[in-house]
Formats: C-alpha cells, structure tokens, sequence
C-alpha cells in the first residue's frame, strides 16, 4: 500500500525464484518487535543463523492465531 521499500538496486541470486526465502538484516522498523498485523497478514518467523545453521526463535504467526485473538 505505502510503497515501502527495504532496498534499491540490489542484485539478488541469480536461483531465486518465486515462494523462496530471502532474509533481510538489519531492517529498521521492519524488525519483529516492531511488527504489527496490519490487514490480518501474520507476523514472520525470527529466525536466528549461526556457523551456516538456522534455527526459529519465534514461530510465524498465522492467520488462526490471529482469529484466536478475536471475541467478536
């Protein structure tokens, strides 16, 4: 909606396609405690990388967790 950009002229990996993961350091207010769900869209995992290895600190967030939250 905003048009809110995280880079410009970035070249990404030439094998990244569609439904791929790309993982953005160092985001500003993008960064997870400043996250919101805004239009029901859930909040991404945290994910933590060290020495090659991935390992997810917070779940993502989905759409049934943001329904549970609803008493209406």
């Amino acid at each position: 909606e905003a048009g809110d950009e995280i880079a410009r002229d970035v070249e990404l990996p030439v094998d990244l396609h569609p439904g791929d993961l790309l993982a953005v350091a160092c985001t500003g207010a993008y960064h997870h405690s400043m996250a919101s769900n805004y239009n029901m869209i859930g909040r991404p995992p945290l994910v933590a990388v060290k020495d090659g290895r991935a390992r997810e600190l917070v779940r993502r967030e989905t759409t049934a967790d943001l329904l549970a939250r609803d008493l209406g």
